[in-house]
């Protein structure tokens, strides 16, 4: 019966032929280009419509993180017992001269820690107005305070009345010849931690909005697509036409969709003549206050969608007048050709997208274009797939990054801080000194920890380092470090050195009955710096230190060997060919690792 029909259905195809070829080869063929168009033009628009967001997105978490970058040169200044007690001196009118040039020093030093900061200015209780301005190199003219629109009694009731981080929307600060700068601000109040009550001052760092177009350029996008940010007073704080800075946009409102059209009737009156395809998208930026706007044009896409779908009728019709004329002769090739084609088909349709339709010799002209176009829109849909997941992929590294910088690292300082006050008044003075060393290696483990120091400060943060060691083994071993004077000054990165140290004491010391016996030295020979660090634990065989010597390291989970192979890759990757570390021991007796670095003045720059 079944064998029968078929039969039927081939005896109607020879009979039927015209109705036969519409049924069979032109109306599948129109589908298939009519489904691909609008499949297509939908997978481009939602692909356009997620890009959008991974670039908002990106672009938040950028500024955030640049934003606490900030901040915490603000924490330095409102945290600074120092300055805390400078500013209490003016504010009692006491040595004030001295006070206001020991702070101005301090201001200065600050300026070379971040590229984009112009002006750090303290606002005393009493109305003392002091600052170091990068701009305008006085000490005596601000470039933003005499423009600003508030008052210095009111910019003080501003940021004084909590403890809280201000951020002060973009305003245009000085003009030095064509050359207009325009600033935004962070502020917060001076707090002494002795009486957090206590009004002293505030303190306010002015940042070149340059930091904000730059992060706003950071992700990449069309050419005619680019990003501007709002603050919640409805003023431009970021835009690439720096004529646009500070004007207003729109009356801020807490319903979305009436901010979306604004920005839509903003971006018309700006660029009339965009076109009808661009779009804008936003985020709001919680810790910034304010709106991060992407503008993008489909003018392109939109463009190309519809030549496809041009060329595509063409050869339809090219198609159609041809194959009725000669339909007769190729009715048995097209029909061979078709049926190739349908089991491409079926496998992309279950979602194999590297199927591809096989280019014969003897195909129709027609059936090979659509074959053609068929495998270009399985091509496109392959890279449009992979751009997705890879837009996921950098979506969830941005979502991580952000989750891991949640984390103040100062609430962990000033959580410790409060517990060292706590053993001092206890008179736990022990428990208080190593509270103390471990409050003091965490920040410098924290911060910029791929950073360069003078020597003097790595050999204080050891010390503290090994104090705890030898707090926590009870100091069942000895240690002595010797550095030569000469170069306390000289560079070297950051936490270097740690990873050898904590190996000697875990495991050079492990089973040895003897006095334990740990040496650091630093000396200066020619041109480079030498670091040698002796124990007189087990040592390792021949075997052992030939292989690491050649940077064959054991198979080991422990973070002791993973750390001291990252140490020396760590030391390869800074200094290349000039970095030497070399591996000496006897087993049983001792180890020595030996450690050469070039010799860098203080002062020198070295890339990290």
């Amino acid at each position: 019966m079944g064998e029968h029909s078929v039969k039927n259905r081939k005896r109607s195809l020879k009979v039927r032929l015209i109705q036969a070829f519409f049924i069979t080869s032109i109306l599948p063929i129109v589908l298939i280009n009519i489904f691909s168009y609008f499949n297509t033009s939908s997978i481009v628009r939602d692909n356009v419509r997620e890009l959008t967001r991974d670039n908002l997105q990106q672009t938040r978490s950028s500024l955030d993180v640049w934003l606490e970058s900030y901040e915490d040169i603000l924490f330095q200044v409102y945290t600074d017992d120092d300055i805390v007690d400078l500013i209490d001196k003016i504010n009692r009118e006491e040595d004030v001269s001295v006070s206001k040039n020991q702070l101005r020093r301090t201001l200065h030093g600050l300026f070379y820690t971040k590229e984009y900061i112009k002006c750090i200015s303290v606002l005393t209780e009493n109305g003392t107005l002091f600052f170091y301005d990068l701009l305008t190199g006085s000490s005596t003219r601000n470039s933003w305070l005499t423009s600003f629109d508030m008052t210095q009694e009111e910019l003080y009731d501003c940021i004084s009345g909590d403890n809280d981080t201000h951020v002060i929307p973009t305003q245009k600060a000085i003009t030095f010849g064509a050359d207009d700068h325009y600033l935004f601000h962070i502020g917060h109040r001076i707090i002494d931690y002795r009486d957090v009550k206590k009004q002293l001052g505030i303190v306010v760092v002015s940042i070149d909005e340059e930091l904000l177009g730059s992060v706003c350029s950071v992700q990449s996008s069309p050419e005619d697509s680019f990003n501007f940010i709002v603050s919640r007073n409805g003023t431009m704080v970021s835009h690439p036409q720096k004529e646009l800075l500070a004007a207003p946009v729109l009356t801020w409102t807490e319903d979305e969709e009436a901010r979306r059209e604004a920005y839509e009737e903003f971006v018309r009156t700006q660029e009339p003549s965009g076109g009808e395809h661009r779009t804008v998208d936003f985020v709001y930026d919680d810790k910034f206050q304010c709106d991060i706007v992407h503008v993008s044009s489909q003018e392109e896409v939109v463009r190309r969608l519809n030549a496809q779908q041009q060329i595509t009728l063409i050869v339809l019709g090219i198609s159609l007048g041809t194959l009725v004329v000669v339909i007769m002769i190729l009715t048995r090739r097209l029909s061979g050709s078709l049926q190739n084609m349908v089991p491409v088909m079926n496998r992309a349709g279950r979602g194999d997208l590297s199927a591809r339709v096989e280019l014969e010799k003897n195909m129709p002209g027609e059936v090979e274009i659509i074959a053609q176009e068929f495998n270009h829109m399985l091509e496109r849909l392959s890279a449009s797939m992979e751009n997705e997941r890879a837009a996921g992929e950098k979506q969830r590294q941005a979502e991580i990054a952000a989750l891991e910088a949640q984390l103040n690292p100062h609430f962990l300082y000033n959580t410790l801080d409060t517990i060292n006050w706590m053993a001092i008044d206890r008179e736990e003075f022990e428990i208080s000194n190593s509270i103390s060393a471990l409050a003091h290696i965490l920040r410098y483990g924290i911060d910029n920890s791929n950073g360069i120091v003078p020597v003097r400060e790595e050999v204080a943060w050891l010390k503290k380092y090994l104090f705890l060691q030898q707090t926590r083994l009870k100091n069942t071993f000895q240690c002595e470090i010797h550095v030569e004077p000469e170069v306390m000054g000289k560079k070297i990165h950051k936490l270097l050195l740690q990873p050898f140290v904590e190996n000697a004491i875990l495991h050079g010391f492990e089973g040895v009955n003897r006095v334990h016996i740990l040496t650091i030295s630093i000396e200066r020979r020619e041109e480079q710096l030498f670091i040698e660090i002796y124990d007189n634990g087990k040592g390792m065989d021949p075997e052992t230190v030939r292989r690491m010597n050649q940077g064959i390291f054991p198979q080991s989970s422990d973070k002791n060997h993973i750390g001291m192979e990252n140490a020396i890759n760590r030391i390869h990757m800074y200094y290349g060919n000039e970095g030497e570390v070399r591996i000496a021991s006897s087993e049983q007796e001792w180890t020595k690792i030996h450690v050469w670095i070039p010799l860098q003045e203080a002062g020198e720059d070295m890339e990290e």
